[in-house]
């Protein structure tokens, strides 16, 4: 695949980069390699290999499933500015 100056006049007008004339040329031979670099790796045979998050082997930590401080309502009401009947109340936004 080869990215020519046009496509990259293209390019930089759809995200909004500036690119003067002179630029052009330069960006498409950056362009170039990268998508060359890409088709390289496009090649490698991973047949049999495992995707790979972090280059060190981690297991998450869990914790027992377990609720902790339950039945406070009264505690939790204390902080709001209005409770009714062990709820929040909130002004009416819709009418």
């Amino acid at each position: 695949m080869s990215v020519d100056k046009d496509a990259v006049r293209r390019v930089a007008e759809l995200a909004r980069i500036a690119a003067s004339e002179s630029e052009l040329d330069r960006l498409a031979g950056e362009l170039n390699e990268m998508l060359a670099w890409a088709e390289q790796l496009a090649e490698l045979d991973v047949e049999g290999i495992e995707p790979l998050t972090s280059p060190n082997p981690m297991r998450l930590r869990l914790r027992p499933d377990e609720v902790t401080d339950g039945n406070r309502r009264d505690d939790v009401l204390m902080n709001a500015p209005n409770a009714r009947n062990g709820f929040y109340t909130v002004p009416k936004v819709v009418e």
